[in-house]
């Protein structure tokens, strides 16, 4: 019997989810501080084995990614954290065995580190740049390290970076081209977690 709760997967809005009987879905709200809050106490009350953190994010137009395309997460950036590394951490690696076996899944996706910032375009801003941004990764994959728990995020491109116009930005498609990944993600990760 499949065990829902073995694989947490976390994203910012209920529009990035699938519901599914296969895996515990958790909404934990936009920005870095609601999604750390939001992932901890998930990982205490579900103890799961691993977190597969999903969403939309934004790319540079120097990067030339398509809308919709997905991103692997090498790692998550926080870009509006101003300090020393040694008062407080900036960065958050993927977990290997989850890197491993995403790639399995998305071989022609990037893998890139992704910026999380609190402001659409804040990571242009700071030593941290990178070719996506996010508002959350860091913050899920840093609770999620805190709690000895792998984890991984995965992005859709909605939009370059650059583009004020919201307008202009492709939610519908990222939002589908995210949900319709999970199953597959999902099941890669246990996969591989199962023969870990």
């Amino acid at each position: 019997m499949t065990n829902v709760a073995d694989i947490l997967v976390i994203a910012a809005t209920t529009y990035e989810l699938t519901d599914s009987n296969e895996w515990r879905a958790v909404v934990c709200g936009v920005g870095p501080v609601e999604a750390a809050i939001t992932t901890a106490r998930a990982i205490q009350e579900h103890a799961p084995a691993a977190i597969l953190h999903i969403g939309i994010a934004g790319a540079r137009t120097t990067r030339q990614l398509d809308l919709a395309a997905l991103v692997i997460g090498s790692e998550a950036r926080f870009c509006d954290l101003g300090v020393p590394e040694e008062w407080a951490p900036h960065r958050v690696e993927a977990s290997p065995l989850l890197l491993a076996a995403v790639q399995r899944v998305l071989p022609k996706s990037p893998t890139l580190a992704i910026g999380t910032s609190a402001r659409v375009g804040g990571s242009r801003l700071h030593d941290h740049r990178c070719d996506v941004e996010a508002m959350e990764g860091f913050g899920v994959l840093r609770a999620a390290q805190r709690a000895g728990v792998p984890a991984i995020e995965i992005r859709a491109i909605s939009n370059d970076i650059e583009e004020t116009d919201r307008a202009r930005w492709a939610f519908q498609a990222a939002f589908d081209a995210i949900r319709g990944i999970t199953p597959s993600l999902v099941h890669a990760i246990r996969e591989q977690l199962h023969h870990a």
